[in-house]
C-alpha cells in the first residue's frame, strides 16, 4: 500500500509532502514499540518515599542469570540532618532490617554492611548513616531460571530514621529484573554499588592485631605491615552492643615498637561476657600504602581482664544510660544476698502457688517414708530448681553474647512457649482431676516415676522454675540487672543463689520432720484435696490464654481452646478403651491428637503470630498511657516535665497486680495528673531490643520495674511491689 501510493503520488509536491509525513509517523511509531519493548526487558522498581527517607531496591545489572549471584541493594536516601542506624546502633537506635519475600528457588544473603559513622546526638553517640546509603545483598536466582522471563523480587525494610526524634519507619519495596541467558548488562547504579562494595571492611591483610583487657578499657595494639604509610585517625565499630561505650573517646598512641594502640572504653552497661574483639576499625589514611582499605575487620581474642566502665557524665538523665544510684558499684556478694532473698520471696509469688501446693501435699502423704529418702527427695527437688536456673543463665549469657536482646522471663515472650505451657498446664489439671492416670498412656515411664520419687521430686523442681521465670520477686530486679552486666562467673553465682533460696524452703521441710506436723495427717482428705488443687492449674492455664491474646490476637486464643478441648477428648477416650471396644476408643484418641497439632500448629508459627499481633497492637486502646519511645523520654525531661514509665509484660502476674490495685487507681491517676508527669508504657510483652537496652541502661533485667525520670535529676526506681503511698512518695521528690 505505501509502495503504491509512492508510485502514484511521487510524481507531484503534494506527494512528496504526504509521503514525507507517512515515513515521519512509521519511524515514530516504531522507536515507540522500541522503547515499550525495552522498558519491559529493563529492570524498573518505584521509589518509596516516607516523611524523611526515600527507599528502593537496585540492582548492578540490567537483568538475572540463572544461577548467578546477583548484587543488589537496598538504597535509602535521607533527608538532611536525619540518620539511620548501622548494624551496631551505639548509645541508642535499631538497625535496618530487610525480609525478603523472593520468588521460588532464589536465596539471599544478609546485609553486608558498609562502615558507619560516628554521629553525636547531645551527650550520645550513635552508629549510622546520613545522606545516602546502600544495603547490599546478594540475592542468587536459582540455576534452572528460564531465561526470558521477568523475576519480581519483593522485600519488606524497616528502619528507625532519627533527628532530635526517632520515627520508627519502613517500606514495602519491589524491583523487576529480566532472566538473560548470558552476562547481563551494567546498570545505571552499577558505579554506586561498586563504590559500595569497595567500602566494605577488608580483612586485615599484613597488619597484624591483638587485644589486651586492663580493667575499664582495652588496648587494641595494631601492627603495621612492611613500608605501610600512617593510617592517620581511627575509629572502632564493635560489632556486639554492651561490648565499647559509644559516647566515651577512644584515644590512639603509637608506641615505641612503631605499633598503633587504640584505647577503648569498656561499656558502662558490660553486656555478656567480653573475651574478643569483633568490629570494624576505620582509618582516616586507609591500612596500607595509597589509601586501600580504609575499613578493615577485626576479630581477636583478648587477653587479661575486663570490667564495666564508667558512666560518661550526661547534662540530662537518658534512658540508655542512667541508673539508681549505687547500682553500678554494688558487689558482688551483695547481689548474691539479694538473689538468695529474692528466691526466698519467689515463693511466695502467684505463678509459683499450683507447684508449691502440689510439693506441700506430697509431705502431707510421707509420714511414714523413710527419713533418708525424704532428705534425698528434698536436695534432689533443690537440684533440679538450681540446675534449672543455671540453664537459664547459659542460655541468657549465650543469647546476648550472641547479640540478642533478651532478659528474664525472655521465653515467655514467645507465644509457641505460652501456648505449650497452657497445654502442659492443662494435662496436669486432668490428670489431677481425675479424667485420667498417666500410667494408663505412659505405663512405664510413670510406673518408674513413682518408683523413683528423686526423679521425682527433681523434675518438680524444673517445673517450678519455669512456673516461676515470668515473676520478678522484690530484691529479684537489681540482682539480676547486675549479673548480666558481668562475668559468666559472676551471672552464674547470681542464678544459683536465687535458685538456692526458692529451694530452701521446701528443702528444710524435708530435712526436718518435726516441722511437718503443722500439716493435716494423711487421709481420704487427700484425695479431695487432690482434685481441689486442679483448679489453680486451670487457673493458670486462663491466665496464659490470655497472655497469648494480649501477644497475638483472638483468634489465637480460640485456637488454643479448641485444641485443650480436643486434648480433654483424647484423654478422656484413651482412658475409657480400657473399659470396652478399646481398639476404637483409641483410634478416635490418637485421630484427636493429630487434629489437635493441626489446630494448634499456627500458634508455633512465628511469622504467622507476628503479623497476628501486628494487627492486634494496631488496634489496641492504650487507655492514656503513651507508647515507650527514649527519645521521647529524653525530650519530655528537657522540656522539664516528669515522666513515669511502667515497663510491663502480660506474662507478668506481679505486673498485672500492680496495674489493678495501684496504677489503675482513680487517686494515683489524679496524682500523675496533678504533677503533669507523662505517662509510658513499655510492653516487652513480646521481644523488644529498645525496652531491653532501657531496662538494662537501669540495672534492671525483668519486668516489673517502674522508674520516674525527673527533670535535671537521677531516675527515680520505685519497687517491684508496688503501693499507693510508694507512687505518692515518688512524686512529692518532684
Amino acid at each position: 500500500m505505501l509502495v503504491r501510493t509512492h508510485l502514484s503520488m511521487g510524481g507531484t509536491a503534494a506527494g512528496r509532502s504526504l509521503l514525507r509525513i507517512a515515513r515521519a509517523r512509521s519511524a515514530a511509531a516504531l522507536a515507540l514499540a522500541a522503547a515499550t519493548i525495552a522498558f519491559a526487558a529493563a529492570p524498573h522498581a518505584a521509589a518509596v518515599r516516607t516523611d524523611h527517607v526515600e527507599a528502593e531496591l537496585v540492582a548492578a545489572k540490567d537483568g538475572l542469570t540463572p544461577g548467578v549471584p546477583a548484587m543488589l541493594a537496598l538504597r535509602l536516601k535521607i533527608e538532611d540532618g536525619w540518620h539511620t542506624y548501622w548494624r551496631n546502633p551505639g548509645d541508642s537506635g535499631l538497625p535496618t532490617t530487610l525480609e525478603w519475600k523472593l520468588p521460588p528457588g532464589f536465596t539471599a544473603g544478609g546485609i553486608e554492611w558498609v562502615p558507619p559513622k560516628a554521629l553525636p546526638v547531645g551527650p550520645l553517640v550513635n552508629y549510622g548513616y546520613e545522606g545516602e546509603v546502600l544495603h547490599l545483598v546478594t540475592v542468587t536466582p536459582p540455576a534452572d531460571l528460564a531465561p526470558g522471563a521477568n523475576a519480581t523480587l519483593r522485600a519488606r525494610a524497616d528502619w528507625l530514621v532519627c533527628k532530635e526524634t526517632c520515627i520508627p519507619d519502613g517500606a514495602d519495596v519491589e524491583l523487576t529484573l529480566p532472566v538473560v541467558a548470558g552476562a547481563a548488562a551494567d546498570s545505571k547504579a552499577a558505579t554506586a554499588l561498586g563504590a559500595a562494595r569497595a567500602a566494605l571492611p577488608q580483612p586485615l591483610t599484613g597488619w597484624k592485631a591483638s587485644a589486651r583487657g586492663d580493667g575499664p578499657r582495652v588496648e587494641l595494639t595494631l601492627s603495621p605491615a612492611a613500608a605501610a604509610s600512617d593510617p592517620g585517625a581511627i575509629r572502632f565499630f564493635p560489632y556486639a552492643e554492651g561490648r565499647v561505650e559509644p559516647s566515651a573517646p577512644q584515644t590512639l598512641v603509637r608506641n615505641a615498637h612503631g605499633d598503633y594502640v587504640l584505647t577503648l572504653p569498656v561499656a558502662s552497661q558490660l553486656d555478656g561476657t567480653f573475651d574478643r574483639v569483633a568490629g570494624v576499625a576505620v582509618a582516616a589514611n586507609g591500612f596500607g600504602n595509597g589509601g586501600a582499605a580504609k575499613a578493615v575487620e577485626i576479630d581477636v581474642p583478648m587477653a587479661g581482664t575486663v570490667t564495666a566502665g564508667a558512666k560518661p557524665k550526661l547534662d540530662a538523665p537518658s534512658l540508655n544510660t542512667s541508673a539508681p544510684a549505687g547500682a553500678a558499684t554494688m558487689s558482688l556478694a551483695a547481689a548474691v544476698l539479694l538473689a538468695l532473698v529474692g528466691g526466698l520471696v519467689l515463693n511466695l509469688m502467684p505463678c509459683v502457688l499450683p507447684v508449691l501446693s502440689l510439693k506441700a501435699l506430697s509431705l502431707a502423704g510421707s509420714g511414714h517414708t523413710d527419713r533418708r529418702v525424704l532428705r534425698v527427695a528434698g536436695l534432689a527437688f533443690a537440684l533440679g530448681v538450681v540446675a534449672t536456673f543455671v540453664a537459664l543463665a547459659v542460655a541468657l549469657v549465650a543469647l546476648r553474647a550472641a547479640g540478642e536482646q533478651v532478659g528474664w522471663g525472655f521465653q515467655l515472650q514467645s507465644p509457641a512457649v505460652v501456648a505449650s505451657l497452657a497445654m502442659l498446664f492443662f494435662v496436669l489439671a486432668l490428670n489431677l482431676s481425675g479424667v485420667f492416670e498417666f500410667a494408663t498412656i505412659f505405663p512405664g515411664v510413670a510406673g518408674w516415676s513413682l518408683r523413683n520419687r528423686y526423679a521425682d521430686a527433681a523434675l518438680s523442681g524444673v517445673l517450678a522454675v519455669v512456673i516461676a521465670s515470668p515473676c520478678t520477686a522484690p530484691f529479684m530486679g537489681a540482682a539480676l540487672g547486675f549479673a548480666l552486666s558481668q562475668t559468666t562467673a559472676a551471672t552464674l553465682a547470681v542464678f544459683v543463689a536465687l535458685g538456692v533460696g526458692m529451694a530452701l524452703p521446701f528443702t528444710l521441710l524435708s530435712w526436718f520432720p518435726g516441722w511437718r506436723r503443722a500439716l493435716p495427717r494423711p487421709g481420704a482428705w487427700m484425695e479431695r484435696l487432690k482434685q481441689l488443687l486442679a483448679f489453680p492449674l486451670y487457673a493458670t492455664v486462663a491466665w496464659l490464654a490470655w497472655v497469648l491474646g494480649a501477644q497475638v490476637d483472638n483468634d489465637a486464643v480460640a485456637r488454643l481452646l479448641a485444641t485443650l478441648v480436643i486434648l480433654a477428648f483424647a484423654l478422656w477416650a484413651w482412658r475409657n478403651a480400657r473399659r470396652g471396644a478399646a481398639v476404637a476408643l483409641r483410634v478416635t484418641a490418637l485421630v484427636a491428637v493429630a487434629a489437635a497439632l493441626v489446630v494448634a500448629w499456627p500458634l508455633f508459627r512465628g511469622d504467622a503470630m507476628a503479623e497476628a499481633a501486628a494487627r492486634s497492637a494496631a488496634t489496641r486502646d492504650s487507655g492514656g498511657w503513651l507508647a515507650f519511645a527514649p527519645a521521647r523520654v529524653e525530650e519530655l525531661t528537657r522540656a522539664g516535665r516528669p515522666v513515669f514509665v511502667d515497663f510491663t509484660a502480660a506474662w507478668c502476674v506481679t505486673c498485672q497486680v500492680n496495674k489493678r490495685l495501684v496504677l489503675n487507681r482513680a487517686d494515683v491517676r489524679e496524682a500523675f495528673a496533678r504533677d503533669k508527669v507523662a505517662l509510658m508504657r513499655a510492653d516487652w510483652t513480646r521481644r523488644d531490643p529498645a525496652i531491653t537496652r532501657a531496662l538494662a541502661g537501669l540495672n534492671r533485667n525483668g519486668v516489673p520495674v517502674y522508674v520516674l525520670y525527673r527533670p535535671g535529676r537521677e531516675p527515680l526506681l520505685l519497687p517491684e511491689v508496688l503501693q499507693k503511698q510508694t507512687v505518692v512518695d515518688a512524686l512529692a521528690t518532684l
